[in-house]
């Protein structure tokens, strides 16, 4: 396994391991007792940006690896903004779940659970063009080099 592989799985396993250790404060932090503005950032609407923000990149890594892949961008097969959409959205998904799980009210209350459901759509959005643009990039590399004449 080359060096660079690994040091990003190790990346991705400690933030994956600090989402998980990072659960119950932000389940504590997120709990707002009393009415806010519609304009203020709340925690739970700022943790929902993040988990937004994260979706959209890896949708975006995901949507260029996948015209990457398709011969429409570069001379690529996409695998690394594939891996990037597969890191990246599945972080969405669980960050936005964990900001619903959390809410104790529905919109407008200031605990971002509109945020929370958006970052869950584009998060499995992300998550589904990462995964199409891989199996496309095994599909194509099984086809080209496995036959003996």
């Amino acid at each position: 396994m080359p060096v660079r592989h690994l040091l990003a799985t190790a990346a991705a396993a400690v933030l994956l391991a600090g989402l998980a250790l990072a659960t119950p404060a932000a389940a504590h932090v997120l709990a707002q007792p009393e009415p806010v503005g519609s304009y203020t950032l709340t925690a739970g609407r700022a943790w929902s940006m993040v988990g937004g923000a994260l979706g959209l990149a890896g949708a975006v890594a995901g949507g260029l690896a996948l015209a990457r892949s398709t011969g429409r961008i570069g001379n690529g097969d996409g695998r690394r903004g594939a891996i990037a959409a597969l890191v990246a959205g599945p972080a969405g998904v669980v960050v936005g779940g964990l900001v619903v799980a959390a809410a104790e009210g529905g919109p407008g209350t200031g605990y971002g659970i509109v945020g929370g459901y958006i970052s869950l759509v584009i998060g499995l959005v992300a998550t589904a063009l990462g995964g199409l643009v891989l199996a496309r990039s095994r599909r194509s590399s099984t086809s080209s080099g496995g036959g003996t004449a």
